[in-house]
């Protein structure tokens, strides 16, 4: 028979190896913080900061990686601190973040559909950084994610991750590489990006082509989360192209910076060539 009366033990050894792990603490600290727990009968990260030996934040890095959850540290892996559901998933943006993939996972994401265009009309909507973030937390759900910057003129994805540009979507489409160009993001589990590439003198003709449509529809047997970031939407015909190709699209507003009639031009364009707008999402940042 289990003795039930030592798993609270064994759940904070284990927390506190994982401690070990990401070198927060050291195993003399951690003896200590089990000392002080069984005589103030508190849980062990409550303890731990109590005695100063961890902040807030390291605390929850370490309950994120005992639930198996990818979090990074603040610091950590040179990615932009706007990638807040890597660095902050405790944050009330990032569990928004996570309402718009439920609901995504509900209204879009299929075996038969995997590939959504995020579109806004204007450049500082913040297309990317919802895509971006959005990419994130489809990835610590365990799906196999992988974000594509189809932004040519002015690629944003490879700054966020930190990520070489030289090669990526735009020398693939063009012929100009034999190899794959997608780059796995190794501090976040199932997440991969395909970065735009040094921007081509054709953009609207390289997305345009069947070789883009051929990489689409290999990349969905491969992926199961596909987001694709683009360019301006009413100032760029690719954009449109992309989602008729990708059949949906999740439509940006950024408050007190899109103007409404833009934002419904582009609804109605999408429409009109027959994808759909499967969710709206207004960025308050």
């Amino acid at each position: 028979m289990v003795n039930t009366s030592q798993h609270p033990i064994i759940h904070e050894r284990r927390l506190g190896a994982i401690m070990i792990e990401l070198k927060l603490l050291s195993s003399e600290k951690i003896e200590v913080i089990l000392r002080t727990q069984s005589e103030l009968d508190l849980p062990f990260g409550a303890i731990a900061v109590h005695l100063g030996l961890l902040t807030d934040e390291q605390l929850q890095q370490a309950l994120f990686s005992q639930f198996g959850y990818p979090y990074l540290a603040k610091g950590t892996g040179d990615f932009s601190p706007h990638l807040i559901a890597a660095y902050e998933p405790g944050s009330s943006q990032v569990e928004t973040l996570r309402t718009i993939r439920g609901e995504l996972l509900l209204r879009w994401f299929t075996p038969n559909q995997r590939t959504l265009t995020v579109v806004s009309p204007d450049n500082g909507d913040g297309r990317s950084y919802i895509s971006a973030n959005l990419g994130v937390v489809f990835s610590q759900l365990g799906e196999n994610t992988l974000l594509i910057d189809a932004n040519l003129r002015a690629p944003r994805l490879h700054e966020l991750f930190n990520l070489d540009n030289r090669v990526g979507l735009s020398s693939v489409l063009a012929g100009m590489m034999q190899g794959d160009a997608i780059q796995h993001v190794p501090q976040l589990k199932n997440l991969s990006v395909l970065v735009a590439g040094q921007p081509p003198p054709n953009p609207v003709e390289l997305l345009a082509g069947s070789v883009c449509t051929e990489l689409l529809q290999r990349l969905s047997t491969e992926y199961k989360i596909i987001l694709i970031d683009t360019p301006a939407g009413l100032a760029f015909s690719e954009t449109v192209m992309l989602t008729a190709r990708a059949g949906g699209a999740l439509t940006i507003a950024r408050k007190h910076h899109t103007r409404l009639n833009d934002f419904r031009q582009l609804t109605e364009t999408i429409r009109g060539v027959g994808a759909e707008v499967v969710g709206n999402v207004l960025n308050e940042i």
